[in-house]
């Protein structure tokens, strides 16, 4: 496991302050702090080896951390009688990452919560050519 010091969330893993919900040898599950709940049973899951973000993470720890998400999507569903789950991630700068240690939030959702996850605005960024090709050229 690599440890970034300053890393509040290398330091939750660490130190186990925070609620667990599942701890492995690669990634870990655990509520966020009570003002910062989205809904009841709002679980976030990091790798434990530390990445920014999804854009900087290794593969492995990305198949690790996802592989978590989805059992813990399970484990709403069928611990809490969520109907559905929101999967969020922000990475890099711009994106409104609040902690930059690779993170995925996933909200349970219920028909009766009257929640919405997904943006309400549309981004006013132009880019110029195809999209669809300048993404093409770069995928690895």
């Amino acid at each position: 496991m690599v440890i970034q010091d300053g890393c509040g969330f290398c330091r939750l893993m660490l130190s186990g302050e925070a609620a667990r919900v599942a701890r492995e040898e690669h990634a870990v599950a655990f509520l966020p702090l009570p003002d910062g709940s989205l809904a009841p049973g709002h679980t976030l899951v990091a790798p434990r080896c530390h990445s920014a973000g999804i854009l900087d993470a290794r593969p492995f720890d990305l198949a690790r951390t996802i592989d978590l998400v989805q059992r813990v999507s399970n484990a709403l569903a069928d611990s809490l009688g969520a109907t559905g789950v929101v999967v969020l991630n922000a990475s890099g700068p711009d994106s409104g990452q609040s902690v930059a240690h690779l993170h995925v939030h996933v909200v349970p959702c219920w028909k009766d919560d009257g929640a919405t996850f997904w943006p309400g605005e549309r981004s006013s960024h132009v880019v110029p050519g195809p999209v669809h090709e300048a993404i093409a050229n770069c995928v690895r």
